[in-house]
């Protein structure tokens, strides 16, 4: 009977002992170390919450392989050109944004399942041929999965291990820290 599929596998050869192994490959079914959720969390939003123009399409295209495909449907709705507080609208005088992650929290649910994040960061704009920056402080709620790694290339060099955003929600906070806590101390008198 002829194969229907084939897959490539690598074999390691120890270089001081000459042991033969196979290297095994990531089947997307185990759980995730929290420092690998971490560093997937902190890199989606830096990228995807970045804009500068002559990168938009690389990142954009980077954070569609990040995305479930309901996810995707809304991050191209909030790209389209015909939507006017589209970042390509918005920002087609040069501006850039950078987003700059100041921690990442995570949460287990009432069920147990341990797939919800809080994002802090800080994004910073600049207007077009000026080297002031405006600072926006922001906490992003983020529920995200390990799925089996795309098989597309392309994707799989940006998202090697199945990294999943099913759910992101990002809203302004009310005071960035120092403010807020140089207020609590001013009035009181104390530190809080």
């Amino acid at each position: 009977m002829p194969l229907k599929r084939v897959e490539p596998f690598v074999i390691r050869v120890d270089n001081s002992t000459g042991l033969v192994d196979v290297v095994p490959i990531y089947a997307g079914r185990e759980p995730m170390p929290e420092t690998m959720s971490r560093y997937f969390l902190t890199h989606y939003v830096t990228v995807c919450e970045r804009f500068d123009f002559p990168t938009a399409e690389s990142d954009y295209e980077e954070c569609g392989a990040f995305h479930t495909a309901q996810r995707n449907q809304v991050w191209y709705a909030a790209w389209a050109k015909t939507n006017p507080i589209s970042p390509l609208n918005l920002y087609r005088d040069g501006t850039t944004i950078e987003a700059r992650v100041t921690s990442v929290s995570f949460f287990t649910r009432a069920d147990g399942v341990a797939d919800l994040a809080q994002v802090r960061y800080v994004k910073a704009k600049r207007q077009a041929g000026s080297s002031d920056e405006q600072r926006s402080y922001f906490i992003a709620s983020i529920r995200y999965t390990f799925a089996s790694p795309p098989t597309d290339p392309g994707m799989r060099r940006w998202n090697p291990l199945g990294f999943k955003v099913v759910d992101f929600r990002s809203e302004v906070e009310a005071l960035p820290p120092q403010e807020a806590l140089g207020g609590a101390v001013g009035k009181s008198g104390g530190t809080p």
